[in-house]
């Protein structure tokens, strides 16, 4: 009498096991996917609540609103210190996206594809502003710019929020010319272009997006800044984050809400647009 069938029997795995299985690991993907769903809904809800506080009809800072209105965000265009604030930050966003882009792409370049002597070195160095706690570098740039008189003007802030958006090119540009292809450049090179010809017209269009990207990165850092505006801010020129710490401690009302809510839009349009740019440049 054989016993070979009762054996491979014996050693057959389980089909409860093997059926089971699949429904065991889809249920931890959706316990994992409902944990971080929670977790970044309780991140994203302080800001989700700054928009119907903005459209609150009382007079002071409430939730849930008792009643909707476009009264504060009406006072805050109408309000001549809110508008000044807002055009003096502006401005020095906009001058700090054009120095910023420039000097960091430059700066990306060498890194990149320099043989500079301490190439680690200079890149920790440049990358040192993203590191440096902006409260300690705030008070360090205020020791330095009150005896030369660089507090509270223009000036001062476009060299302040320029040293701290450039790390932000110079990462989004080195991942760039990281990725590129130098083949495309020394095939442009081969058929007699000069290397600044070929870096014009092969490079710089593929590394385009990159560029693009990260000047909408430079213009955030600078718009939303508002550490450092705290220690270099006078009342010759305030930004309109310093504006908001001022508000909040002398004279708040749900005009500080709607301040806010702007800034969100404008920072997911601006976070969407590089969204495109980046897509566009893996395209």
């Amino acid at each position: 009498m054989s016993i070979e069938p009762a054996v491979t029997a014996s050693f057959a795995p389980s089909p409860v096991n093997s059926t089971h299985r699949p429904y065991g690991k889809a249920a931890l993907r959706l316990l994992g996917g409902f944990l971080i769903g929670e977790i970044l809904f309780f991140l994203v809800l302080p800001t989700l609540l700054v928009i119907p506080i903005s459209l609150n009809d009382s007079s002071y800072i409430e939730f849930p609103p008792r009643g909707l209105t476009l009264r504060w965000y009406i006072d805050f265009l109408s309000d001549p210190d809110w508008r000044a604030a807002t055009i003096f930050s502006l401005q020095i966003a906009l001058a700090t996206t054009v120095a910023s882009t420039v000097i960091g792409t430059l700066a990306a370049i060498g890194l990149v594809r320099g043989n500079l002597p301490g190439k680690t070195l200079l890149r920790a160095l440049s990358l040192g502003p993203m590191i440096v706690p902006h409260v300690v570098f705030g008070v360090a740039l205020y020791l330095v710019f009150s005896p030369l008189s660089l507090t509270g003007n223009f000036a001062g802030f476009l060299i302040a929020h320029t040293v701290l958006a450039v790390p932000y090119v110079i990462i989004t540009v080195s991942a760039a010319l990281e990725r590129f292809d130098t083949s495309l450049e020394l095939a442009a090179l081969n058929c007699g272009a000069s290397r600044s010809r070929a870096f014009i017209s092969v490079v710089l269009p593929n590394i385009a997006p990159a560029v693009a990207a990260a000047s909408v990165f430079a213009f955030l850092a600078s718009f939303d800044e508002a550490t450092v505006a705290f220690f270099i801010s006078d009342t010759g020129g305030k930004t309109i984050s310093r504006k908001m710490f001022e508000d909040i401690d002398f004279n708040l009302t749900p005009v500080i809400a709607a301040v806010s809510t702007l800034l969100v839009a404008v920072s997911l349009l601006l976070m969407g647009t590089i969204h495109l740019l980046t897509g566009r440049g893996e395209d």
